[in-house]
């Protein structure tokens, strides 16, 4: 996995600023899109539900403020954001995660910017303020049934690949502030007597119940957490990581991480490790070790705090390039299947020369997104046919006859190997993949350069990442 985290909610990454035009808008993210198809990502995670408002054409929520200035004004001209960046995505064959945020309602208590069809108006028992900002109330099974509602929507009007979630479940603590959901927790118990295992409780159902909508809907779309970087320390709990975090998943934001791996209530999961190797109270590489012993056997992905080189005071941020050195950590580690930045924009600017590291060394190579580790024994999709080649003056195609899968057997991207010789060589070696293509044909000189003897393969991949067979042709150049 190669992501990048996109996020939208005051316009930290895309759109630039609210209220650009829609040409405006499209140019940012095609932009965007075509430097990281260059850099070889092969995965964007998108925000297009920040505040309760989408990026997309929804009959249950409004327009997002971020993309217009107003919330619940749709852009002009029209298009629809996702369906857009879907398709220029998949182009550029990059899977799409469609992030969303289940509980946030707003960035401030200022009413007057939501929309008149905003549920805020029109249930108000379901939300609550705290820090500042409005929430659903987790503790409700109407808020679980709208999420659902919400998600179901997304699934079965998109060619997502996968939905998302980050670290924010019940909110980050506010001193000296609870929570305000007493009256809840006394009217909506469940035959709790705690309430932080309430709390837990209430955000392990919506995760089970999401699972069950999204698979019901489209069985391949996946679903994913980016959960803060420490569960629980160790003092309070023996499977905990050896770390003194001030806050943890399990004890502050009610979010039992282990228990979604352990049930499946979840396909993969980014832990946002957004310290320094080293560092005392949460090391880097105490915790890089401890979450690939606590995977489950569900994909693991490492999130990589791109915003903090060269702006974090600590020396390790402003010496070398910390996420090198953390990348580099990770081969060390067999669960560990890929990374994931934080966030576009940071991380496009170069800082340290992060992409001149990406480019000659760490993403030299393409690279396929891993399939899901309980599907080893999925049926493969049917190979490639009438493989043949083109040979032209100035360059050579390689063609193929496009597949005609439907459903869970559509293909969504092919993959391109060369070997010097006559024969096939080793598949798994990211060396030998040439190309990786939403295209039916491949300009072979156009990717390398070929003198002598070489064989093709080509491999399909489907909508469970999961590759086909490889059909094979030998050229002499």
């Amino acid at each position: 996995m190669r992501a990048a985290w996109i996020a939208t909610v005051n316009n930290i990454d895309w759109p630039s600023q609210m209220g650009l035009s829609t040409e405006e808008q499209q140019k940012e993210m095609v932009e965007m899109l075509d430097q990281f198809q260059k850099l070889k990502f092969n995965a964007i995670f998108v925000q297009i539900r920040p505040t309760s408002d989408g990026f997309y054409f929804s009959e249950l929520e409004p327009w997002s403020k971020f993309l217009t200035g107003t919330q619940g004004k749709r852009p002009e001209p029209f298009y629809d954001p996702l369906k857009f960046i879907i398709d220029e995505a998949h182009k550029r064959c990059l899977e799409v995660h469609a992030w969303l945020n289940p509980y946030r309602v707003s960035m401030d208590v200022q009413k007057e910017s939501l929309h008149a069809s905003n549920l805020f108006f029109k249930k108000p028992y379901l939300f609550v303020e705290y820090g500042g900002k409005y929430y659903f109330n987790p503790g409700l099974e109407e808020t679980r049934v709208h999420l659902n509602n919400v998600v179901r929507e997304i699934v079965r009007n998109y060619d997502v690949d996968a939905i998302h979630f980050d670290d924010y479940f019940y909110p980050y603590r506010v001193a000296n502030k609870e929570f305000p959901d007493e009256k809840t927790f006394i009217d909506n118990s469940r035959g709790f007597s705690d309430k932080n295992d309430w709390r837990r409780d209430n955000v392990n159902l919506i995760i089970k119940e999401l699972q069950q909508t999204i698979k019901s809907e489209k069985p391949w779309v996946e679903f994913g957490i980016s959960p803060f970087g420490v569960w629980r320390n160790n003092d309070k709990d023996v499977r905990g990581s050896a770390t003194k975090a001030g806050m943890t998943n399990y004890d502050d934001l009610y979010a039992d991480i282990l228990k979604w791996l352990e049930d499946g209530d979840i396909d993969y999961v980014v832990p946002q490790l957004y310290w320094e190797i080293g560092k005392r109270v949460a090391d880097y590489k105490v915790l890089v070790g401890w979450w690939n012993k606590n995977n489950f056997n569900r994909n693991l992905y490492i999130g990589l705090f791109a915003s903090g080189l060269g702006q974090n005071k600590s020396s390790a941020w402003n010496e070398g390039n910390e996420l090198v050195r953390q990348m580099n950590l990770n081969g060390s580690y067999e669960n560990v299947q890929g990374v994931a930045f934080y966030s576009a924009v940071p991380l496009l600017k170069n800082p340290l020369g992060i992409l001149d590291s990406l480019r000659t060394d760490l993403f030299r190579y393409c690279a396929l997104v891993p399939h899901k580790k309980q599907l080893e024994n999925k049926d493969k999709p049917l190979a490639p046919q009438n493989l043949q080649i083109i040979k032209g003056k100035n360059k050579s195609v390689l063609l193929w006859e496009k597949s005609k899968g439907v459903g869970e057997q559509k293909v969504n991207t092919y993959v391109v190997y060369a070997f010097k010789g006559d024969k096939l060589g080793d598949t798994d070696d990211e060396k030998n993949i040439i190309g990786i293509t939403y295209n039916d044909y491949f300009e072979v000189e156009g990717a390398s350069n070929f003198s002598g003897k070489y064989t093709f393969g080509v491999s399909c991949i489907n909508r469970f990442k999961i590759e086909s067979e490889v059909s094979v042709i030998s050229r002499t150049f």
